[in-house]
């Protein structure tokens, strides 16, 4: 069995947070916390690549892998986004509407701190450049020896009962 990749978690769990926390309410500290959730939703959007098998890309997730990229170490970091996710569900606890957002960025926070422990680190999915095949290219050298066949016996059975 492989290895768990801790950040994949924390990624989901910090994606849902943040989209829990932008449907906060409450005046003025519910607009502290909806800018904290899209804060977060556009940092956690981008999915990391694994380190073995195939990622599945979320939909638009290249533009915003761009800007993610663009900051380096402040969001590639799994240290720094356990810190800035503990930072960010401290304020919104103490509201009610935000509490579950609060919950779920506290868990994602733990996840993130474990995950950097273990030495991950966000990768971005870069996609290959497909190979177009050369026409003629295909074929590397014709076969040298025919077609096998069946034995001789055989075949005049097939030509007797065909």
């Amino acid at each position: 069995m492989g290895q768990i990749e801790w950040a994949m978690w924390a990624n989901e769990q910090a994606l849902a947070a943040g989209l829990s926390e932008c449907g906060g309410h409450g005046g003025l500290g519910g607009a502290g916390a909806v800018a904290a959730g899209v804060l977060v939703c556009l940092l956690e959007y981008p999915r990391s690549r694994r380190k073995k098998g195939s990622t599945m890309e979320r939909c638009g997730q290249k533009y915003l892998t761009a800007v993610v990229k663009l900051l380096g170490p402040l969001t590639r970091n799994y240290y720094i986004r356990a810190i800035l996710h503990a930072a960010l569900a401290v304020p919104a606890g103490f509201l009610l509407s935000t509490i579950l957002g609060t919950v779920c960025l506290g868990i994602a926070s733990g996840i993130y701190l474990l995950a950097a422990v273990r030495g991950e680190e966000w990768r971005p999915i870069e996609q290959k450049p497909q190979e177009r095949p050369q026409v003629g290219g295909t074929i590397k050298q014709p076969p040298s020896n025919p077609p096998p066949r069946p034995p001789a016996d055989a075949r005049k059975k097939q030509e007797v009962g065909g």
